[in-house]
C-alpha cells in the first residue's frame, strides 16, 4: 500500500442545504464544490438528516440524508450526530471520510433547550498510520452558553482522547470574539491551522463578503501544509458560511 503523507481536510456549514435566505436547494453545487477540494475527511455542520416536507415541495431535493447524498461515491465512511429534533425532522453535524471509521460517538452539549447542539467524535483509521481523533462541532450563539460548551469539549477531550493522540476539532464555533484558541491552546494543545500559518483567523462569515472569523480548523500533532478559505466564483450564494480547507502532515510521517 502507498504510504499517505499528507492529510486534506475541509469543515462547512452547509445551512441545511439551502443558499443563505433559503430560497433555492444548493446541494447539488454543495457537493460539486466540495468533491473538487479533494479531501480525505470533510466535518459538516447542519447537514439535515430527515425532513418530512422539503422533497415535497422542492423538485431537486435528493431521498435520504443530506451527509450522505454528499458522501455518495466519493467518501465510503461518514457518521451522523441528530441534534436538533422537530416535528418535521432533524438535523446535526457529520463526518465524511475517505477512511475506516473505527468508531463514532454524539454528545449532547446543549447548554438550554432553545439551542440543540452536539459533539460528534470519529477515531479515523489511517491505513498503515495510527488512527486520529476527530471532532465536529457547532457551538451556541450566546456567551455562555458558548463558554459551557467550550468546557464540554474541554473536559470530553480530556477524558475520551489520549494526551499524545492525533487529534482535529473543526465546525463552527460562533466565537467572534475570539475567546476560544488561548483555552484550548492550554487545555488541548490544539492551534488553529491558519493562525499557525499567518497568525490571524480566517474570516469565514458571512460567505459573500467574510468579517467574523466563526468557523476554526483546531489540530495537534500535525504540521499545517496549506489553509484556504473558499469564497467567490462557483462558492458564491450556496451556504452564509466560508468552507474552510488545510492540508496536514503528522508529525513523525517522514520517520515512519
Amino acid at each position: 500500500m502507498e504510504t499517505m503523507h499528507t492529510l486534506k481536510i475541509a469543515t462547512y456549514n452547509i445551512h441545511k442545504g439551502f443558499s443563505q435566505f433559503n430560497r433555492r436547494v444548493v446541494l447539488h453545487e454543495l457537493r460539486e464544490r466540495l468533491r473538487e477540494l479533494n479531501a480525505d475527511i470533510v466535518f459538516l455542520q447542519e447537514a439535515q438528516g430527515e425532513h418530512a416536507h422539503h422533497p415535497d415541495r422542492h423538485h431537486n431535493y435528493p431521498e435520504g440524508a443530506q451527509h450522505e447524498f454528499i458522501a455518495e461515491e466519493v467518501w465510503p465512511h461518514c457518521a451522523y450526530g441528530k441534534n436538533a429534533v422537530y416535528e418535521a425532522g432533524h438535523h446535526g453535524n457529520a463526518i465524511l471520510s475517505r477512511f475506516p471509521i473505527l468508531q463514532s460517538l454524539n454528545t449532547d452539549i446543549s447548554a438550554h433547550r432553545f439551542e440543540s447542539r452536539g459533539l460528534l467524535h470519529c477515531e479515523i483509521d489511517l491505513a498503515d498510520r495510527q488512527s486520529v481523533h476527530c471532532l465536529c462541532v457547532h457551538f451556541g450563539l450566546f456567551a455562555k452558553g458558548k463558554r459551557e460548551q467550550a468546557r464540554a469539549l474541554i473536559e470530553y477531550v480530556q477524558h475520551e482522547i489520549p494526551p499524545q493522540a492525533p487529534l482535529i476539532i473543526a465546525g463552527d464555533f460562533n466565537d467572534w470574539r475570539n475567546q476560544m484558541s488561548r483555552m484550548l491552546a492550554s487545555e488541548l494543545d490544539v492551534h488553529d491551522v491558519f493562525h499557525i500559518r499567518s497568525g490571524k483567523l480566517a474570516r469565514s462569515y458571512p460567505a459573500g463578503m467574510p468579517l467574523l472569523r466563526l468557523d476554526r480548523i483546531y489540530v495537534r500533532g500535525f504540521s499545517v501544509l496549506q489553509s484556504e478559505v473558499h469564497v467567490g466564483g462557483n462558492w458564491q450564494r450556496l451556504s452564509d458560511h466560508a468552507a474552510l480547507s488545510a492540508n496536514l502532515k503528522q508529525h513523525g510521517w517522514d520517520e515512519a
